[in-house]
């Protein structure tokens, strides 16, 4: 079965990420791998919208 991809739940994720980064005395580690992380759900939501985006122009072609 394949897992489908939460677009909402990787948007919240990349909110905390963003908000956890900005506290002040984040260890740089700690910053980089959330950079890595937030980089990752980034290209994921890319994937997702532009998978959306086609079937949409498939659907108004019909």
């Amino acid at each position: 079965m394949e897992n489908e991809f939460d677009y909402n739940a990787a948007v919240e994720e990349l909110e905390k990420l963003a908000s956890a980064v900005e506290q002040p005395g984040v260890p740089l580690p700690d910053v980089e791998r959330s950079i890595r992380r937030a980089d990752e759900l980034i290209r994921a939501c890319r994937e997702y919208l532009r998978g959306a985006r086609t079937r949409l122009d498939e659907m108004q072609k019909d």
